[in-house]
């Protein structure tokens, strides 16, 4: 007998539990389910849609990834048993276990649809019930769908009636959920006006406008100063010239294809409830998710989440454009609401213009637009694609010049996907050389883009070919700004003054002013180096920190390779090593609120820092912050790393102490919520099948804890870039910098200053991010591995605190600890002093500013 299509297409449960993050990826973005079988019985791994009351994870049993791949077998076991099995991306279901074979007992198509899956193009009956005259599910193959695509034309969806916009979208997009983010004041609103105008009174389609916030009288009015052109100060107070009564009896006569709904306390789940009785509803429009906790406002605060979860369901499922309004644009919220598109709104130092940027959560930025505000008039009006000072000009390279703030700003947005790691096809050289004009834009340095321009223009001109994508187009487009890249000696001086220019302009809209360099100073993509920062201290300097470096690096008998060679640089393990791979921790505790709020420093330097609210349930108590003293230098002491090539050893069956190098792992499970995970951030950015690559000092990490049973088990290792391993390579370097800071931190002042600069340099050269920037060395691992160390040391010394009762409020990067403790009294664990491995500690209290460093 031939087997079903099911069958035939089906998983066992061990494949599914080895596959399981890669299986969840295609529930969630695809809409794929898969078969699993277990002996007998047989579930289904399905997305949410098909089981849409899995969303609220108190209805069912839920299990976040890594505890269901330890318990997989069981749950399939369950799940086939009728009682639904929900999976969860840390909070967020993402994907749920269904029966395949649904029984008597087995819930009901009221809060499940079907769960047959799909084998094959064509029609799907649901499983056991073809008799009963259900309607087919039908199914598309490829090419129905690009028959489709070439003979519908454009989409025709709802847009904004903004030229400049509609055509860096394309329009709203049916089914998917658009979010407008903007800062209070900018005009956010507006848009989702613009939108809802166009959509009921140009094209005469129906819209539902859900107000939570502005009242209907509001939107009248606004949309009466828009169409009028009248003043909406004066509508407010019922002032209405002849003209725009006129306006205002047209809109009451066509004004039954904009629905209103600014009912008190309205929740995503009211909107989902009323739009589907919508006849030919074409538009909904959310104005608006408010940031901050609204007690009267349900669309507000922390249910904003699961308010976008609602909303975006809802746009799958009537297959119409949702586009609702954020009053933030911090991209951690951002994060959060998790939309299919997403348009910022930012800005400028033109008052008279408004930047859009339009990103897709699976491609980051798409494009651009400039808007022109009209807040007298309640509108946005066309500003075009981009300014004109930025169009193609004859002048070419001069006009740029002109107006480099803008141009700058641009290509630090078209780089983001290839610095972040999303996209490749460029060389490494001209990636480090991206990462680093980014970081400089971010932070308003001047200088840095004046030194950054003509190395980044040397490593454009070794591209052959750019990319055929539409991130490599803009990519291109944006460099030519500067002038094409072989004329990079013709365009320095042009290209300096465009630098001074974005420099100035990131400066003003950007708050985080770089620090001075600390001994512990957070690595990020910029190596904030500047030449002649490799070449070796003056005779009697107070702390010749590269010098020594050099020397401790030249004593090992292992005959060190210092450098690895450029041609080498874009293959083997240097691709796959990244900043990212520190594992430091960023975590704040579960039940605290954690606030970013502005500070202004001594030297007038404009900042975020913290504030921590803490539960009652807390009990009394204070913030003790506690600051580690030298973490970098003290990981020095005992870096394991391979002073040699690392060479490619595949999977391995278990760590082998005698070897160093890159990992590539799953990630462990992890249940505790008193302590952040042990791999720190390197979790938030895994591979398509849920791995990450680690350095010796988290694999070492992750031994003693299996070996402890904080870990079930020690997590598999499916690929390894390694060589002889060494602990003592830079030990020379740690004891000479312990004895230097036992008299410096005395003296105080700037011999101390200076000794932190060379020893923050000479460890940051390590790992030059620039091509121009010359070093002595050129090690990655090297690099990533005292980084990670670190963060491995200072996790491990809160982890004993957390275990001998003291509760942990914040960890952050390689030196920082908050714990709720008595006043007065850090915990024991932790050994106060001025020297390496000790720690300073001081008191605030819960919802003060949290100040750090020079502040």
């Amino acid at each position: 007998m031939s087997q079903s299509p099911q069958e035939e297409n089906a998983v066992n449960a061990t494949t599914a539990r080895n596959q399981l993050y890669a299986l969840v990826k295609l529930a969630e973005e695809d809409g794929r389910t898969t078969v699993i079988t277990k002996h007998k019985v047989r579930a289904l791994l399905a997305p949410l849609d098909r089981f849409p009351a899995a969303r609220k994870t108190d209805a069912f049993p839920a299990h976040v990834l890594s505890t269901a791949q330890r318990d997989f077998g069981d749950l399939v076991a369950l799940a086939a048993q009728g009682q639904p099995q929900v999976l969860l991306r840390n909070t967020t279901p993402v994907a749920v276990l269904l029966p395949a074979d649904p029984s008597s007992d087995a819930p009901s198509s009221d809060t499940a649809a079907d769960t047959r899956a799909a084998t094959a193009g064509g029609a799907v009956n649901r499983q056991g019930h073809q008799d009963r005259g259900s309607t087919p599910r039908r199914l598309s193959t490829l090419g129905d769908a690009i028959g489709s695509v070439l003979t519908d034309g454009p989409v025709g969806g709802p847009t904004f009636g903004l030229a400049g916009l509609d055509a860096a979208t394309g329009g709203l997009q049916r089914g998917k959920l658009t979010l407008v983010a903007a800062r209070p004041s900018v005009g956010g609103s507006l848009l989702g006006l613009a939108a809802a105008r166009k959509t009921a009174l140009v094209d005469q389609a129906m819209v539902l406008y859900a107000a939570s916030g502005p009242n209907r009288d509001d939107i009248f009015r606004r949309i009466i100063a828009a169409e009028a052109g009248g003043e909406y100060a004066r509508l407010k107070q019922g002032r209405l010239t002849e003209h725009e009564q006129q306006v205002a009896h047209r809109l009451v006569q066509a004004g039954d294809l904009l629905m209103i709904d600014d009912g008190s306390d309205l929740r995503a789940e009211d909107i989902a409830e009323t739009a589907p009785h919508m006849q030919g509803l074409a538009l909904v429009v959310v104005d608006r998710l408010q940031a901050a906790h609204s007690a009267r406002l349900p669309l507000s605060g922390d249910r904003l989440p699961a308010a976008s979860q609602v909303l975006a369901t809802l746009a799958r499922t009537l297959h119409v454009p949702i586009l609702a309004i954020v009053d933030s644009d911090d991209p951690e919220l951002l994060g959060l609401l998790d939309a299919d598109i997403t348009l910022t709104l930012t800005p400028t130092e033109d008052p008279a213009r408004v930047q859009v940027t339009v990103a897709e959560r699976d491609f980051g930025t798409i494009g651009s637009a400039y808007l022109k505000p009209d807040l007298i008039h309640a509108r946005f009006l066309d500003a075009g694609t981009m300014p004109h000072e930025l169009a193609d000009t004859p002048a070419g390279p001069s006009r740029s010049t002109a107006t480099g703030g803008r141009a700058a700003l641009e290509l630090a947005e078209v780089a983001l996907p290839y610095t972040s790691g999303g996209h490749q096809g460029i060389p490494a050289a001209l990636t480090h050389e991206l990462a680093a004009w980014r970081t400089a834009v971010a932070g308003g340095d001047h200088e840095a883009l004046k030194e950054i321009l003509p190395s980044l223009l040397q490593a454009a001109a070794t591209v052959s070919q750019w990319p055929d994508t539409h991130e490599g187009h803009r990519l291109a487009a944006a460099l030519r700004a500067y002038g094409t890249p072989e004329s990079a000696d013709t365009t320095t001086a042009a290209g300096q003054s465009a630098a001074a220019g974005a420099a100035a302009q990131a400066a003003a809209d950007n708050e985080h002013a770089p620090a001075e360099v600390a001994e512990d100073e957070e690595d990020n993509e910029e190596d904030g180096l500047a030449p002649e920062d490799e070449e070796d201290e003056p005779e009697g300097h107070v702390f010749p920190a590269l010098k020594i470096l050099k020397d401790a690096v030249g004593r090992s008998k292992m005959h060190p390779i210092r450098v690895i060679r450029k041609e080498e640089r874009d293959s083997g393990p240097w691709p796959l090593i990244s900043e990212h791979m520190d594992g430091e921790p960023r975590w704040v505790h579960p039940d605290v609120t954690a606030t970013r709020v502005p500070h202004i420093r001594a030297n007038g330097r404009r900042v975020r820092r913290d504030q921590l609210d803490v539960p009652d349930s807390f009990g009394q108590g204070m913030l003790c912050l506690i600051d580690r003293n030298g973490s970098f230098p003290s990981a020095c002491s005992a870096v394991p790393l391979a002073p040699n090539k690392l060479l490619h050893t595949g999977p391995l069956d278990a760590y082998d102490k005698a070897g160093a190098g890159i990992y590539l792992i799953d990630i462990p499970e992890w249940t505790r919520t008193d302590m952040p995970h042990p791999l720190g951030r390197i979790i938030d950015r895994p591979d398509e099948d849920g791995r990450v690559w680690v350095t010796t000092p988290h694999i070492k990490q992750l031994v003693k804890l299996a070996r402890d049973n904080h870990l079930p088990a020690m997590p598999t290792i499916h690929d390894s870039w390694t060589g002889k391993a060494n602990e003592s390579l830079f030990k020379p370097f740690y004891e000479a910098t312990r004895k230097a800071r036992t008299e410096l931190v005395q003296t105080g002042g700037d011999p101390y200053k200076a000794y932190k600069t060379r020893l923050s340099i000479a460890l940051r050269l390590l790992w030059p991010k620039r091509p121009a920037q010359r070093s002595p060395f050129w090690r990655p691992d090297w690099r990533m591995s005292m980084v990670a160390e670190a963060s491995v040391r200072h996790w491990t010394v809160a982890f004993k605190a957390v275990q001998e009762g003291h509760r942990l409020v914040a960890l952050r990067n390689v030196d920082q600890a908050i714990f709720w403790t008595p006043p007065g009294t850090p915990p024991s664990t932790y050994r106060i002093g001025t020297g390496f491995g000790e720690v300073k500690s001081k008191f605030v209290k819960a919802g003060e500013t949290i100040l750090e460093g020079d502040d």
